[in-house]
């Protein structure tokens, strides 16, 4: 059954007429039952670390839409608090957590074989899901990339141009190297219990890449995505891996080759044309509708959504946005989407 799943088919290299399709951040704020859920949890923190909540808002896009695929619900930044690292959220402003930038707060983190403990719910939601999803939907399991989590653990929250990591990066490169690589360790472990536990494909969301430049993309970017890759490979040579450097540009041609994915998503600041010719000629490529498009609909949404289809005709493909669905989108614009593609 697996091997009809049109995801793993895009994986694997198959071109298809109709693209599968998922879209990041499917389960969501957009969506009037996550909301219902959301409150039933009390905090995000909660839902997340709730497995039978976690597996009703994971499956609550597929009842709705029937998706392709379902994603974990969960965060990425449940690894740095596995880690030691303390983590919460303030409504309406997003994540804040202890920071990182000495030796000394380095030294406070916990090795990256101590977090399964923390995440254990984490995996328990897998495993409901794997066996609650449709017999056709393909089911992704994911993590943060070591860059882009380090932002975070840096400067204790997001940042616009994830200045305090560039900071540290270049004054104390000893203690921005080891909390990359612990990162990296905690990531490898994270992603390889997931799929132990259910997850058939999974992805690395490097959400900040664009903002490193020259060899510091290769080797913040490319390197850990690469040593990632590598050891899952290892030890679950079937799973394929999809790579996410949004706004990697140039960076991300090569991305197949250079890091083992199976996959590269692409954001909406690349063209489908210009990522089917520079990007999906080294294999399947996933993307890259405007998330606008999900709040302003119309003629527009359509329009852009055949473009998308057709930039990417003529090789493997996975349908999704540039990036994640907004809160102000309408639930109603994700089914033109929806109809628009599987319509033609």
């Amino acid at each position: 059954m697996a091997r009809d799943k049109t995801i793993l088919k895009a994986l694997a290299g198959e071109t298809q007429a109709t693209p599968p399709i998922w879209m990041m951040r499917q389960a969501g704020r957009y969506l009037p039952e996550y909301r219902a859920t959301r409150a039933e949890a009390g905090d995000f923190l909660s839902l997340c670390y709730n497995p039978d909540l976690a597996t009703e808002v994971t499956l609550q896009p597929i009842r709705r839409y029937g998706f392709d695929a379902a994603i974990l619900f969960a965060d990425i930044l449940l690894v740095p608090q596995a880690l030691g690292a303390d983590l919460w959220f303030v409504t309406g402003e997003g994540p804040r957590l202890s920071t990182v930038t000495t030796q000394a707060d380095f030294d406070k983190l916990g090795p990256a074989a101590d977090i399964h403990e923390t995440l254990n719910p984490i995996y328990q939601t897998v495993r409901n899901l794997s066996g609650a999803l449709p017999s056709e939907t393909t089911l992704i399991g994911f993590a943060g990339a070591p860059w882009t989590v380090a932002t975070y653990m840096v400067a204790g929250r997001g940042t616009p141009d994830q200045g305090p990591a560039h900071a540290l990066k270049d004054e104390n490169r000893p203690v921005f190297e080891a909390l990359m690589d612990r990162i990296t360790e905690a990531t490898i472990l994270y992603l390889s219990a997931q799929i132990d536990a259910g997850a058939e494909v999974v992805k690395v969301f490097d959400s900040w890449a664009g903002s490193l430049k020259g060899k510091d993309f290769e080797d913040f970017a490319v390197a850990p995505a690469k040593r990632i890759i590598s050891a899952l490979k290892e030890k679950h040579p079937g799973t394929p891996i999809i790579a996410f450097p949004r706004e990697a540009g140039d960076g991300y041609i090569g991305f197949h080759a250079k890091t083992g994915a199976d996959c590269v998503a692409v954001d909406d600041s690349v063209t489908p044309e210009w990522a089917a010719a520079n990007v999906q000629k080294d294999g399947c490529v996933q993307g890259n509708l405007a998330s606008r498009h999900m709040v302003t609909g119309g003629e527009d949404l359509v329009r852009e959504t055949r473009k998308v289809v057709e930039g990417f005709k003529n090789g493997p493909h996975i349908f999704n946005l540039g990036h994640g669905i907004t809160p102000d989108a309408d639930p109603d614009n994700v089914q033109l989407m929806i109809d628009t593609i599987r319509g033609g």
